[in-house]
């Protein structure tokens, strides 16, 4: 199960229990985000591409954290005009984990995980350590 979400201007394809950075939204950690910008939503079925967002379809997202990226480095030179000029700039950015893809008004299960099935453990026998009083070294 995936969908293509738009926020900050910029495209993301995302799947349940993703991280992704994307730029500064309103919220404090532990918040949740829904979004309802869905362009596509895909699953084993098929995918639904919307025109241009797919009616009825929601991603939610919890936040994480509020953070920046690592710094990026302008530096413009003119040549021979003794003219140099450095800067430096970190974009904030929310980190969201998306909790759960919502298409035609329910919850899609992820089928890309299989269904937890209950595994038999095998039996193993007990052993029991010697005691002290049975092992006791000659003096």
């Amino acid at each position: 199960m995936f969908a293509i979400i738009r926020t900050g201007g910029k495209q993301y394809r995302v799947k349940p229990n993703d991280v992704l950075k994307v730029e500064k939204l309103d919220g404090a950690a532990g918040d949740t985000l829904t979004f309802t910008e869905v362009l596509a939503v895909g699953s084993d079925a098929g995918t639904t591409v919307g025109s241009p967002l797919v009616a009825g379809a929601t991603v939610s997202a919890t936040v994480i954290a509020q953070d920046r990226l690592d710094k990026v480095i302008i530096f413009k030179k003119r040549r021979r005009q003794n003219s140099r000029r450095k800067n430096g700039h970190r974009q904030h950015v929310t980190v969201l984990r998306v909790a759960g893809i919502m298409a035609d008004g329910h919850i899609q299960p992820d089928a890309s995980r299989p269904a937890q099935a209950e595994v038999a453990l095998p039996q193993v026998a007990e052993t029991v350590p010697p005691s002290a009083e049975t092992e006791a070294l000659p003096a």
